[in-house]
């Protein structure tokens, strides 16, 4: 029984962490779609473009928690880009 729960628990904690690994992927086209900048943004430029986005979507001003969530995701994927450039 307890082989059992186990193995229930470490199959919940690998989709878990698949599903999660998919939920936070985004190109690095789309991420710059998104906060509507060009290839050449540096990263102040993406900064200040998520700040402003992020003060119109965030749920606490009445925006979704899912919009706010990719805005963060496309921030973090074009800083990563920008320091693997580097």
């Amino acid at each position: 029984m307890a082989q059992l729960i186990l193995a229930g628990l470490l199959g919940y904690m690998l989709w878990k962490l698949w599903t999660d690994r998919e939920r936070n992927h985004m190109s690095a086209a789309d991420a710059r779609r998104l906060l509507d900048l060009s290839a050449s943004a540096d990263a102040r430029a993406i900064n200040d473009a998520h700040r402003r986005l992020i003060a119109r979507v965030h749920p606490d001003v009445g925006g979704s928690e899912e919009l706010a969530r990719r805005v963060n995701v496309a921030r973090d994927t074009l800083l990563a880009e920008l320091s693997r450039r580097s």
